[in-house]
């Protein structure tokens, strides 16, 4: 088991941080403060979102990303850019990279099932953001990549999709379609004729004809796709990679977050850092029944209603810690960093800082 290291630490040492978690915890606005404070210590970092909404362009005041790296300017000694995943130009830009030529390359681009499924097909999105993360690790002008992923259950798919795609590759009915001088209808036996057939009157002849022209002119590119998932697969692992893992102190989201740190260690990936965003603050040990009492003897006065106050709130952060302590358990020796709630929702770069105050 690897030693635990800080947030401050994993950003100096590591070249991949990805911040996963459920939806509405606070998981784009830790994935920019984390890249923004890499920046701040001289590194080159890039954010990338792979959740379609725009939460990071908003995190970070600007008024929208694309799918090209843009450069944030900022009074600090590194560099810091952000960009959203573009599903459809990062699978275009991988088929023309595979391709035996140019011209198999447009054919392809050219195919309309291969326009519908590049933006529409289950888990294209997925291995498409594993894609983007291999060409920018590849790239030498980027020290960290910080990646900001889709809520919890769709970050499952992120990590699976290179083992996906190698196991759609290796199916038997892919290598028969694609087997070269053989069209499908030739390749397969008369029942599977008859099914193409039935399956051509719901959604018409040209729909099949166009996803078989797809599958073979793909014929010869499977070897690259395979090889390529293979080392998106072993880059998750790397230990260059880290996982941090945000939650809220709420039971759901603290129960969604231990089901995704179970998953993460049957794949043999640790979570190296736990954020807990919004947590309540803590006054010290006996204040609810101290509070409560004032509040009881003042009952009816402005006094007593500001002492129920902390009494409650007292209260609500003491079952926080209690919803907290079995999630930190199954992440050790991972730390546990918390993140109060603060007076403002975090919407530009001044407010990524008063974040940082507390996430390093």
């Amino acid at each position: 088991m690897a030693p635990a290291v800080s947030l401050s630490e994993l950003l100096q040492q590591r070249r991949i941080v990805v911040c996963c978690g459920s939806g509405g915890v606070g998981k784009t606005t830790t994935a920019a403060v984390l890249a923004l404070s890499a920046a701040r210590v001289g590194r080159r970092a890039v954010v990338v979102t792979i959740d379609p909404a725009k939460r990071l362009a908003d995190a970070l005041g600007l008024d929208g990303l694309t799918g090209t790296p843009m450069r944030i300017e900022g009074d600090w000694p590194g560099e810091l850019s952000a960009m959203m995943l573009d599903t459809k130009s990062t699978f275009d830009g991988l088929v023309v990279a595979n391709a035996s030529s140019a011209e198999q390359g447009q054919r392809i681009l050219d195919n309309r099932f291969y326009k519908n499924i590049s933006e529409a097909l289950s888990g294209t999105q997925e291995y498409m953001a594993m894609e983007k993360l291999y060409e920018l690790h590849q790239r030498t002008d980027f020290d960290l990549i910080v990646v900001d992923t889709p809520p919890t259950r769709h970050a499952l798919d992120f990590i699976d999709a290179p083992r996906r795609l190698s196991r759609f590759l290796d199916h038997r009915l892919f290598r028969v379609v694609i087997s070269p001088g053989r069209g499908m209808m030739r390749a397969v036996n008369v029942a599977a004729q008859t099914f193409l057939r039935t399956v051509a009157k719901v959604v018409g002849a040209e729909v099949i004809d166009d996803a078989v022209a797809f599958f073979q002119a793909f014929d010869g590119m499977e070897e690259g796709f395979r090889e390529r998932a293979a080392a998106v697969a072993e880059l998750l692992s790397d230990d260059d990679t880290a996982f941090v893992l945000v939650a809220s102190p709420r039971r759901d989201t603290i129960e969604e977050a231990r089901y995704f740190a179970d998953k993460l260690a049957e794949a043999g990936i640790a979570v190296r850092a736990l954020v807990v965003n919004r947590m309540h603050p803590r006054f010290g040990s006996g204040v609810v029944g101290r509070a409560q009492e004032q509040a009881d003897a003042r009952k009816g006065t402005d006094l007593g209603g500001l002492y129920q106050n902390l009494a409650d709130f007292e209260l609500v952060a003491s079952r926080e810690e209690e919803h907290l302590a079995g999630l930190a358990d199954a992440v050790h020796p991972a730390p546990v960093v918390r993140v109060p709630f603060l007076s403002s929702d975090v919407h530009d770069l001044d407010g990524l800082s008063k974040v940082a105050e507390y996430l390093l």
